[in-house]
């Protein structure tokens, strides 16, 4: 069993590699649907934008179903919630691959997003506690890794085999996949040691803290901010930039690479200082996403600016999950499970604002402006928690 500390030198165990992996099957079934929808709705007798729903059910399911099953899971042991939770997404996935009905995909696609908050939800304090204090950003940084390199690697590999085998091809293989993970998961992740007694009351009580709050809205508006502005990228990179078509694709590779950097950067820094590494990395972003306002007309000015919004804005994202996990004290399972909702609440509000700005008298600069609104934004709650107390070193929670 690996041990449950981060080592002298700083080498993080093995089991937060694993976690990581988990997160980037995960990662990439929420996204691969986009390029998927035309011949899922073909194939299940529905218009694209319906089928759309499917994206829209995830999402729903990951705000709403982290935080329901972090509770319902609560007094399991972690371990074992982990492997339930890839059963129930690897059989939720080979389901949707035999199903002929929309209907049924669709509930598939809530069910995966339900055991996919739950893995979020308990991975992270797992990752924290096998971490350490000292290396726990790192490790967060590390998981969410595993999330960004499913945009770059896994989205798009799902996206081209599911052009040879039909979409139901990339379902067959993340059923597989994540049934290889739980394996995985019940050899490397720790089974029966100590850690805190933890009841539903303690986890809901940890609520209370404003820091915890100030640390969520943080990551709502971080990543409304970027996301807002990446949703609607390609019209902007061919209508305004003059990019071909043909080049998107690479330009996204950018923002990916730009995302996986990012994340790295905070995971590295974000233990040190936490709060000079997020408001630097703030600041940066709503700076970068307002240039692109008046240079996104310039094909080399918008592919670099892209990948910088991606470098800067995606640095924010590991501090403030592991300050989230920090404040919580001896019941963070919740707390987790409402980062990963902060998250997707942030992608669906600002992807829906910068739509109505996309159609506004704004234009392809829409999004960027509501962008850079809200990364600016997201320096009032990280000003705040500089200003707040220094929070206190986090207590290990390892697996029961």
């Amino acid at each position: 069993m690996p041990s449950t500390a981060g080592t002298a030198s700083g080498k993080l165990p093995f089991v937060v590699k694993v976690l990581a992996a988990g997160t980037f099957l995960m990662g990439t079934t929420e996204f691969v649907i986009a390029g998927l929808l035309p011949e899922m709705a073909g194939d299940l007798g529905v218009s694209v934008s319906h089928a759309g729903l499917l994206i829209t059910a995830f999402a729903v399911g990951m705000i709403v179903g982290g935080p329901a099953m972090a509770m319902a899971t609560l007094r399991m042991p972690q371990r074992r919630t982990l492997i339930q939770a890839l059963a129930v997404f690897a059989i939720g996935h080979a389901v949707a691959a035999l199903s002929g009905s929309f209907t049924i995909v669709l509930i598939a696609r809530v069910v995966t997003a339900l055991a996919t908050g739950a893995f979020w939800a308990v991975g992270f304090v797992i990752a924290t506690a096998a971490a350490g204090p000292g290396n726990s950003t790192r490790a967060v940084g590390v998981m969410m890794g595993g999330l960004t390199l499913a945009n770059v690697v896994g989205v798009p590999i799902g996206s081209l085999a599911g052009q040879f085998t039909g979409w139901r091809g990339p379902f067959w293989a993340l059923a597989v996949l994540s049934a290889l993970a739980a394996a995985f998961v019940g050899r490397f992740v720790p089974g029966v040691e100590q850690r805190a007694e933890v009841s539903v009351r303690a986890e809901v009580r940890a609520l209370r803290q404003g820091r915890l709050w100030l640390a969520l809205t943080a990551a709502v508006l971080i990543m409304g901010g970027v996301l807002a502005t990446y949703t609607y990228i390609a019209p902007l990179l061919t209508a305004r930039a003059g990019l071909a078509e043909g080049a998107v694709p690479l330009v996204l590779i950018a923002f990916g690479a730009g995302a996986l950097g990012g994340t790295a950067i905070g995971g590295r820094m974000g233990d040190r200082r936490p709060m000079a590494t997020t408001i630097t990395a703030a600041t940066a972003t709503a700076l970068t996403l307002f240039l692109l306002v008046p240079l996104s007309n310039s094909p080399v000015a918008a592919v670099v600016l892209v990948f910088v919004m991606a470098l800067t804005g995606f640095t924010v994202n590991p501090v403030v999950t592991s300050l989230a996990v920090r404040f919580a004290g001896d019941s963070p399972t919740l707390t987790s499970a409402l980062t990963t909702s902060a998250y997707n609440t942030g992608i669906a509000a600002g992807s829906a604002i910068a739509g109505r700005a996309l159609d506004s008298s704004l234009g392809l600069t829409g999004p960027a402006l509501v962008g850079t609104v809200s990364a600016a934004l997201t320096l009032l709650p990280l000003i705040a928690l500089a200003l707040s107390r220094k929070p206190r070193r986090a207590r290990t929670v390892v697996a029961q």
